[in-house]
């Protein structure tokens, strides 16, 4: 947008308070994720999430954003935050960064993402967590309780979310996020949100386990995308009277042409991780999906792409002393040792690696019918009094309808970390 509009102005003034009381005195374009789903949903466009394992993601999608003048979330997992170089600490300073060097005019929110929660304790911790990640500028959460039974899933979430300011962006999770399987269900949607909704706590969007996978998908053990639109459509017809719609996880690897057809599934948010990575890594990619293509059970590193291949044998050296195999998805947690590695490249690297990213970025962009959406941004933003984005919805349940007792029981502990 241009910042010296009269709606960007506008848009500056009318920012959530913790954003004001951080970067008031700059054109930052930081606004709430309430704002942001309420314009996917008024021009029928999806969110692109990117999640930001290293800081020159947050540069490549604010460039994006804004040679699109689509509304992005910038986003991190509780979990990516102890082995990413970007954290909870400096993605707010590395936003206000780039954003500064390009002249202000990207749109977009920020985004706590997978903030899992697996026990009472976990609730506790979150209020301290939570109450720093939300002061240095952080505009929306997703809370993750999935990994329990679907009632402690949703007391757990309830007791958080309603601590949470609610001019703030509220993502909330039923079914973890593991593959193709077990589904989600119709039942444990409308039980887990219709409760929300009795409490008085209104999502955004809700995640569902619905076929797709983080990571990367692997052929040679047969492992295909896979995401269920039908089930998909499903729950965002049962969810939609409560304001809710769908946060589709796990979308690298899935091709851009199903990517265009989200919107008429009920999916206003699509988070995009580890195709980033891949790129500035250098690994050779499906050009459809972005998938990461292994060869010779190893990933193939391209030379003319990402990285250098002096670093990226750094790299390699440093997952054959953990024990990686050389296809292993658990190269993201390289990422914190050699964060600064890669912001040290030569600048042609550096630049080869921020185009690349950008170009994938406006792709999502354009298949998510996202180009123009920080106009509607703005022009909601403009029809409220002031900063505070609360969704003007109504309790439409009763809490005794949502014990113990009458929860689908779905989910619990398989033993395994599905939250990244």
């Amino acid at each position: 947008m241009d910042v010296n509009s009269k709606a960007y102005q506008e848009l500056l003034k009318k920012r959530p308070l913790n954003v004001q009381a951080r970067f008031g005195g700059e054109s930052l374009g930081l606004v709430s994720g309430r704002d942001i789903i309420a314009a996917n949903k008024e021009v029928d466009s999806i969110v692109l999430a990117a999640n930001a394992r290293h800081p020159l993601v947050i540069k490549a999608v604010l460039q994006a954003a804004k040679k699109k003048n689509a509304a992005v979330l910038i986003e991190l997992a509780k979990s990516e935050n102890t082995y990413c170089g970007a954290t909870y600490d400096n993605i707010p300073d590395y936003a206000m960064k780039f954003s500064a060097e390009m002249g202000h005019g990207a749109v977009f929110g920020l985004h706590v993402d997978h903030y899992a929660i697996k026990s009472q304790e976990d609730v506790l911790k979150g209020v301290a967590q939570l109450s720093k990640i939300l002061v240095n500028g952080f505009t929306s959460v997703a809370l993750d309780a999935s990994h329990l039974e679907d009632y402690d899933n949703f007391v757990a979430t309830r007791s958080l979310a309603g601590w949470l300011p609610s001019g703030l962006g509220l993502e909330v999770e039923v079914g973890e996020i593991k593959g193709p399987g077990e589904l989600s269900t119709v039942e444990e949607a409308t039980y887990y949100i219709g409760g929300l909704n009795a409490w008085g706590v209104f999502p955004d969007y809700l995640a569902i386990s619905n076929g797709s996978q983080h990571g990367t998908y692997d052929p040679a053990v047969g492992q295909m995308e896979g995401i269920d639109l039908t089930r998909t459509k499903e729950i965002a017809d049962a969810i939609a009277p409560y304001g809710v719609s769908i946060a589709q996880h796990g979308i690298s690897g899935t091709p851009l042409d199903k990517c265009s057809t989200f919107r008429k599934y009920g999916i206003r948010k699509g988070n995009v991780a580890t195709l980033f990575q891949n790129i500035y890594y250098g690994l050779k990619m499906d050009p459809n999906t972005g998938n990461a293509i292994t060869e010779g059970g190893t990933y193939t590193k391209e030379a003319d792409r990402g990285i250098s291949m002096e670093l990226w044998n750094k790299i390699v050296t440093a997952a054959d002393e953990k024990g990686m195999s050389r296809k292993s998805g658990d190269y993201k947690k390289l990422n914190l040792p050699f964060c600064d590695m890669i912001l040290a490249e030569p600048q042609p690297i550096i630049d080869r690696i921020v185009d690349e990213m950008e170009y994938w970025a406006e792709r999502f962009i354009t298949a998510f019918g996202a180009e123009g959406s920080a106009d509607a941004v703005a022009e909601i933003m403009s029809r409220r009094p002031d900063q505070n984005a609360s969704p003007d919805r109504k309790v439409t349940g009763n809490r005794a309808d949502y014990t113990e007792q009458n929860a689908p029981n779905k989910g619990g502990n398989d033993g395994k970390n599905h939250d990244d």
